[in-house]
């Protein structure tokens, strides 16, 4: 067995100590901290999101393989420059103003970090303006957003007319228990159902 598919299986059991023992080894070895990331620890993360979509594995699991990979992640980033890290898009997420829920928002954040997009979690309760500003520092390809109450999910409409009269040019992306695909296209957002579907609709978006 490679010792690739090793870190895989590894990052697959959420098993954060063997994560962290091989790539030690690993990079004792001089291999390539990039190969370690793509070959390794992504491809471990894509395989818990398959299983995760198809419900082979549930939230606890997928919390931590995720935990193994940051920790893995913390290991190599002192390794290579950030500029060399694979990104293929940035996206600026958070639930919005009102609303504290944030486990949906947190799973897809990593499924769209193992996707290798550069992800800003603006967290949860978050008002427009801050959607704005973190759109426009970090030139967002995507702006993402959260509700799980009907009470709140009208915010959202709120946040995409700020950006856009702020001058912002993005896309919208937007989840959660009360938000339906045709509320989606009245707002002018892409609805995904669940975190996997939203990791592969941000590909779609930026490619």
């Amino acid at each position: 067995m490679s010792e690739y598919r090793e870190l895989k299986e590894h990052v697959v059991r959420g098993d954060e100590g063997r994560v962290v023992s091989q790539i030690e080894t690993m990079l004792n070895r001089d291999v390539n901290p990039l190969d370690i990331i793509q070959k390794g620890l992504v491809v471990g993360m894509g395989i818990v999101g398959d299983k995760f979509s198809i419900g082979e594995m549930f939230v606890p699991e997928v919390l931590m393989s995720a935990r193994a990979m940051n920790a893995g992640m913390d290991l190599i980033k002192p390794h290579i420059d950030e500029k060399d890290i694979p990104n293929i898009g940035t996206a600026v997420i958070g639930t919005v103003k009102g609303d504290l829920h944030d486990i949906g928002k947190n799973l897809v954040t990593m499924m769209m970090e193992t996707a290798v997009f550069k992800v800003i979690n603006l967290g949860c309760d978050v008002p427009k303006d801050k959607f704005v500003s973190a759109a426009k520092e970090n030139n967002a390809d995507i702006v993402g957003m959260s509700a799980m109450l009907t009470t709140t999910m009208t915010y959202m409409d709120d946040i995409i007319e700020a950006c856009k009269e702020a001058g912002i040019e993005t896309q919208y992306m937007i989840g959660g228990a009360p938000i339906t695909p045709e509320y989606a296209n009245k707002i002018g957002a892409v609805y995904t159902a669940d975190a996997s579907s939203a990791a592969n609709k941000a590909k779609e978006l930026v490619e």
